[in-house]
C-alpha cells in the first residue's frame, strides 16, 4: 500500500511539473506573439513610406511631406550627450560604490537612492531638468539641457549596471591580485574591470535603446515642435524621433496626412533600437571571448 501510495503521489507530482511547464510555455508564447503583432503592425504601416528622400530630407509642408532628417541627428545628438554625460560618472560611481565603499548605513543609502532614481517616472526627470537647466543655468531649450537630463535618466541604470557585473566577478580575483602585490587600484582596473566589462558595456548600450525611446524628458527641455533645420551648437534646440511622432499623432497641422510619415517615423526609431540591442549582443559576445582568451 505505502509503495503503491508513493506511485501516485510520484506520478501527480509529475503532472503538475508538466502543467506548470505548459503555462510556462504558454506565457512565453503569449509574450512573443504579442511582440511580433505590434512589430508586424508597425513595419507593415511603415516601410512603405521608408525611402531614401523620406531619411534624408528636412520635413515640409507641416510635416505631411518630406523626411525626418533633423530627427534623426537630433535624436543621435541627444543620445551622444546624455552617454557622454552619464557614462564615467555612473561607471565610476558603480566602481567606487563595489569596490571602495565600506560596508556601512551610508554605503546602504546610497544604493536605496540609486533604487529610487531608478523608478522615478521619466516626466519628473523632463520637469527637473527644466527648472534646473533651462531655467536656473539659463541653457535654455537646448541640446545640452536635454542631454543632461537624459544622462540623470540613465545614470542609475549606469550604476547599477555597473555595480553588478564587478559584483559578479569571484573575489579570488581580487584576493589572487592583491597577493602578488598589486595596489587597489591595479587590481580594480586591470584585473576586475576587463572580467566586467563584458557585461558593462551591454548595459550602458541598452541604456542607450531606453534614452532614444523617451518623450517626456525632451519634452520639456530641448524638443521642437517644427525645425527644419539642423543645429549649429550644443546650445540649439532640435526635433528628436519619440517626440515627433507623438507631435504627428496627436497634434500635427493634418493628422491624417501625416498618418504615414508617423508609422514611417515609429519604424525607424524601432530598427534604431533593434540595432542597439543587436549591437548590444554582439559587443558582449565579443568582450567575453577576449576575457576567456586572455
Amino acid at each position: 500500500m505505502a509503495l503503491q501510495s508513493n506511485t501516485h503521489t510520484q506520478a501527480g507530482k509529475r503532472r503538475a511539473q508538466a502543467a506548470a511547464f505548459w503555462i510556462f510555455r504558454l506565457l512565453s508564447f503569449l509574450v512573443v506573439a504579442i511582440l511580433v503583432v505590434i512589430l508586424g503592425f508597425i513595419v507593415v504601416r511603415g516601410i512603405s513610406v521608408i525611402s531614401w528622400d523620406f531619411l534624408t530630407q528636412m520635413p515640409r509642408e507641416g510635416m505631411t511631406e518630406g523626411g525626418i532628417f533633423p530627427a534623426i541627428v537630433g535624436t543621435f545628438c541627444l543620445v551622444l550627450g546624455s552617454m557622454l554625460f552619464a557614462f564615467p560618472i555612473g561607471i565610476l560611481s558603480g566602481i567606487y560604490i563595489n569596490e571602495y565603499a565600506k560596508d556601512s548605513w551610508f554605503k546602504r543609502f546610497v544604493k536605496l537612492m540609486t533604487n529610487n532614481l531608478a523608478g522615478i517616472p521619466s516626466i519628473v526627470f523632463g520637469l527637473f531638468g527644466m527648472a534646473l537647466f533651462v531655467n536656473y543655468f539659463k541653457f535654455g531649450d537646448s541640446i545640452l539641457a536635454g542631454s543632461l537630463t537624459l544622462g540623470l535618466l540613465a545614470l542609475p541604470v549606469v550604476i547599477r549596471v555597473t555595480e553588478e557585473a564587478l559584483k559578479s566577478i569571484d573575489d579570488s580575483f581580487r584576493i589572487g591580485s592583491l597577493a602578488l602585490g598589486a595596489t587597489k587600484w591595479q587590481t580594480t582596473s586591470r584585473v576586475v574591470l576587463p572580467m566586467a566589462f563584458p557585461n558593462i558595456i551591454t548595459g550602458l548600450i541598452l541604456s542607450i535603446g531606453r534614452v532614444s525611446g523617451e518623450t517626456a524628458p525632451i519634452l520639456f527641455t530641448v524638443a521642437a515642435y517644427f525645425l527644419p533645420k539642423l543645429p549649429n551648437s550644443i546650445f540649439d534646440q532640435v526635433m528628436a524621433l519619440p517626440y515627433h511622432l507623438y507631435v504627428i499623432s496627436t497634434s500635427g497641422t493634418n493628422i491624417e496626412a501625416s498618418r504615414a510619415m508617423a508609422y514611417g517615423t515609429a519604424f525607424v526609431l524601432i530598427m534604431i533600437i533593434l540595432i542597439v540591442n543587436l549591437l548590444a549582443n554582439w559587443l558582449r559576445r565579443y568582450f567575453s571571448k577576449k576575457v576567456k582568451m586572455n
